[in-house]
């Protein structure tokens, strides 16, 4: 049985459903007209990174508009793995709109600090310093499992690696900006995972 119908409606769905938000957060941090030095994240990342984003959403566009398109690196994946990635959409989705929300005005899609920026340690960030950079990681899977595409996995390997690199200069930025405060918090907290030892009490010592 071909399953591409059920699984590219499953995309278009979650798109549909998450797009929007993820467009209103962006155009609401961005109502500011405060312009953002992107060159600081340094010319390799600068050149590489959003294009390589750019074709992993593209290929995921031409996949929901009509599966045929990406055909020429298309794998067969048993049915069951690939709702798997049905799996990993919605947490992925959840956790993108949760850092979203918690962000607020914080938000850029860049290593630079907007004038009125605050340190965020609420939401997700009480656990983790980069969940955004989780939640695109499990939608990017989750979207090749859907699409048993190559291409796409490729792509969001090379995304959240290119982000990885970036992020020794983003924090770099913050810890410029909040000082010891962010220190602090990075030292209790997890960079994509959190630490172990936000799980453990005295009973387990």
């Amino acid at each position: 049985m071909n399953y591409d119908q059920s699984f590219r409606i499953f995309l278009i769905v979650g798109t549909l459903l998450l797009f929007p938000i993820l467009a209103y957060h962006r155009l609401r941090s961005q109502s500011t007209r405060e312009k953002l030095d992107r060159r600081q994240e340094g010319w390799f990342i600068l050149l590489t990174l959003r294009p390589v984003g750019m074709a992993a959403m593209l290929s995921l566009f031409a996949f929901m508009i009509d599966p045929g398109w990406m055909a020429w690196s298309s794998v067969p994946l048993p049915a069951w793995l690939r709702w798997c990635g049905a799996g990993l959409w919605i947490p992925g989705g959840l956790l993108l709109i949760w850092t979203l929300r918690t962000l607020g005005m914080n938000l850029t899609d860049t290593v630079v600090t907007r004038r009125d920026h605050t340190l965020v340690t609420v939401g997700p960030y009480r656990w983790i310093r980069h969940p955004f950079y989780v939640a695109s990681a499990l939608l990017l899977l989750a979207s090749s499992l859907l699409a048993a595409n190559w291409f796409v996995l490729a792509c969001g390997v090379l995304t959240f690696t290119l982000l990885a690199i970036r992020l020794k200069r983003e924090e770099e930025r913050l810890a410029g900006r909040f000082g010891d405060a962010y220190r602090a918090y990075r030292e209790r907290t997890g960079r994509f995972l959190p630490r172990a030892d936000r799980f453990t009490g005295p009973w387990t010592r």
